[in-house]
């Protein structure tokens, strides 16, 4: 297994036109979680990819089940609950620039995760565990998940992956940089963006930002920077690396899930950290084009083809 998950995945129903969602006269029901989303983008792009999470026993869960499934996700170790639902968020585009995400998931499935979920055999067979800020967010059990899932997999050998994607709405300040912080001293590779390390470290510097995470603990940190691209340093190595031009946005939500997809499959065929950093970029800015949480991430074909034009002056944003 390459990368194990953990989280929550919701159905998204987003409107059939950008506008305000009182405007809107039919929602298409979509598969959209950010673990999974870079699980999905990872196993389109030919690698192993499992996924530790619960869903309600409903006609959700089961279109969330036949998604990842489809998609080539293991899924032996979600569990379905019989007394609580699948969660579910509305999306509201009024344009590529202006989103905004209603969730309607307290009390959800996966808010009832716990360490008693946890295979440490299962988690032990991964090289990566990749994990968000959003899921000890959700709930008291589901921190004491993340934090029992990272003890299991650094007992095994298995690097942490971190993208710290704040979530200001389902907790305090206070507890959520307490705790993104003491998950980010415990991770191998942490994924901010600047308004991420704008909360946990004061500072929009993206030099400042990754030198923050070294201080902590972290081996690489890169750092999403949007239309500019991404900066990443190292111990003994740092660079910029520019954004994948695309010809228009219109949905940014994923994004940087692909980005972390393009990543982590760069580390897993060894390639540089730049060459990496590079494959982010071009998931990550691909991603956008489509509409939906993962629908335009690429294939290893379709990869492969996006990475010969990357420099091409036919492709412009």
């Amino acid at each position: 297994m390459d990368v194990i998950g953990i989280g929550e995945t919701m159905i998204s129903l987003t409107p059939n036109r950008n506008g305000l969602i009182r405007q809107t006269s039919s929602f298409e029901p979509r598969v959209a979680g950010t673990e999974t989303n870079t699980l999905i983008g990872l196993s389109r792009l030919g690698h192993s990819t499992g996924f530790i999470s619960r869903l309600g026993d409903d006609e959700l869960g089961a279109m969330v089940l036949k998604e990842l499934r489809g998609e080539g996700v293991d899924t032996t170790f979600i569990e379905f609950d019989l007394s609580h639902q699948t969660g579910l968020f509305l999306k509201e585009i009024i344009n590529e620039s202006d989103v905004h995400v209603y969730y309607y998931r307290e009390h959800s499935a996966a808010s009832q995760m716990n360490p008693n979920l946890l295979d440490e055999s299962y988690i032990s067979l991964a090289s990566y565990l990749f994990i968000t800020g959003i899921t000890p967010a959700i709930s008291e059990s589901c921190k004491q998940t993340i934090f029992t899932a990272i003890n299991m997999a650094k007992k095994n050998g298995v690097k942490i992956v971190f993208d710290p994607n704040i979530r200001k709405k389902l907790w305090s300040e206070i507890e959520a940089r307490e705790t993104l912080l003491d998950i980010l001293k415990l991770s191998n590779i942490v994924l901010p963006g600047i308004s991420e390390g704008q909360f946990l470290f004061d500072s929009n510097d993206p030099e400042e930002i990754g030198e923050k995470c070294m201080e902590l603990g972290a081996e690489l940190v890169v750092v999403k920077l949007g239309e500019t691209g991404a900066y990443y340093c190292t111990s003994d190595q740092s660079d910029h690396v520019p954004s994948f031009p695309v010809k228009q946005v219109k949905d940014p939500v994923g994004a940087g899930d692909a980005f972390a997809a393009g990543l982590l499959s760069g580390l897993i065929d060894e390639l540089s950290i730049n060459e990496a950093v590079k494959r982010a970029c071009i998931t990550g800015g691909y991603a956008t084009t489509y509409v939906g949480d993962y629908e335009g991430f690429p294939d290893r074909s379709h990869f492969e083809r996006l990475s010969s034009l990357s420099s091409s002056e036919d492709v412009s944003r």
